[in-house]
């Protein structure tokens, strides 16, 4: 495989195969996941070493789950110039971006759709880079990784290959490469240089404004605390705790929840400072929780649970708490998860999420290209507008009434 540049002699990439995490040294692996972590935080901890990894030790992927490892290496003289977290899938949960009905179309004219190819961190609608590359190698490491996940999918005679949750660079280099991008969208907080939640509530309008103070009194009422745990101040106790309120969600939301308890013994061990931890504790009891993950700039909100209900409960610890605090800890955004169109009266507005794909079949790919020509169309029209009805005053004057 070649970069594919015209200003320097082609560069042999090896590319290989590896089913196991434990295959391969935590530090050369971070190299190109998460290089800015040897500065601090990464960016995201999804693809580091440490989160995969869990998930694998958990069982949360691997056999009997349809998330079965094949992670790719990129080699250039024997250096480890890229990496990407590539699944083998039969099935099209814990994805977040959906394509059910492609699977569906492709069986009853006949085909197969699975197994599929996925690159991907499961379980986990948050955008990041999927190609990780070493710094100084990004368009033949890219290009190598593109070409090896085609060609693994072509020899295997699978359906497709996605790539999902991707960057938007990344978006715009596979497009060039000639795989299919696709628009989707999420809420989003982002902080405009508010120095506290009052800050903030000020840049709202006054209905907005208003409905957000009443829903955070709302929720006090449960007559409690809300304890805000990070690193070390999280205990094997608490884990007890919110993996009941994990299971009451999974059970309504997917049937089965998607990570295992183990997941959050190894969470416990090698994750806990990257997790913020909040909890509604009442009486030395637990009764409600939301788990975040914590990068360089942005408060990643992923689990949410509970096993009393109370009014606006759910929206102060997943959206109210987790602004306050990425306002008090100087991050610049909050990303929600997947979907939730009533995050726009919380201050979070949408913003466009990116993914790429490959179908082997040239008549169902042409298929799939003129759907998602006419979906971005929609998504797009759907976050102006969105964007403009947003809860954000529409001009400096405006005061409350």
């Amino acid at each position: 495989m070649h970069d594919g540049s015209d200003d320097r002699a082609e560069t042999q990439v090896e590319i290989s195969v590896i089913s196991s995490l434990s295959q391969i040294d935590a530090a050369e692996w971070d190299a190109c996941a998460c290089p800015e972590a040897e500065e601090g935080r990464p960016i995201d901890p999804f693809t580091t070493h440490r989160f995969l990894l869990a998930l694998e030790r958990s069982g949360s992927v691997g056999t009997g789950t349809g998330w079965q490892p094949q992670y790719l290496l990129a080699r250039q003289d024997g250096i480890l110039i890229g990496t990407a977290p590539l699944y083998a899938k039969n099935h099209s949960q814990g994805e977040y971006i959906f394509d059910h009905n492609w699977a569906h179309a492709f069986e009853r004219a006949g085909g197969q759709y699975y197994p599929k190819l996925q690159i991907a961190v499961p379980h986990t609608p948050a955008t990041g880079r999927r190609l990780l590359v070493k710094p100084g190698f990004e368009t033949v490491g890219q290009s190598a990784l593109v070409q090896g996940a085609v060609q693994l999918a072509a020899q295997n005679h699978v359906s497709s290959l996605h790539i999902t949750f991707c960057t938007e660079q990344e978006a715009d280099a596979g497009a060039q490469m000639g795989l299919m991008p696709r628009l989707s969208q999420q809420f989003h907080w982002t902080s405009d240089g508010y120095a506290s939640f009052d800050d903030f509530l000020a840049s709202l309008s006054a209905r907005k404004r208003k409905n957000i103070r009443r829903e955070r009194a709302q929720a006090a009422d449960f007559g409690g605390t809300i304890l805000a745990l990070t690193g070390d101040q999280i205990t094997p106790e608490h884990w007890d705790a919110f993996w009941l309120f994990y299971q009451d969600t999974g059970a309504r939301k997917w049937g089965t929840p998607y990570l295992t308890r183990a997941f959050f013994d190894e969470a416990q061990e090698t994750l806990r400072n990257d997790m913020l931890l909040l909890l509604a504790e009442r009486d030395g009891q637990y009764i409600a929780g939301a788990l975040n993950f914590i990068g360089r700039d942005t408060l990643f909100g992923r689990y949410w649970g509970c096993l009393e209900d109370h009014p606006c409960l759910h929206f102060e610890l997943c959206y109210y708490q987790a602004i306050d605090w990425a306002i008090t800890h100087g991050l610049s955004r909050v990303e929600a998860g997947a979907q939730g169109s009533h995050k726009l009266a919380r201050g979070y507005l949408p913003v466009a999420t990116h993914s790429l794909h490959w179908i082997a079949d040239e008549g169902f790919s042409s298929a799939v290209e003129q759907f998602l020509h006419a979906e971005r169309a929609a998504i797009d029209e759907d976050i102006e507008i969105m964007t403009e009805y947003g809860p954000f005053k529409q001009s400096s004057t405006e005061v409350d009434p």
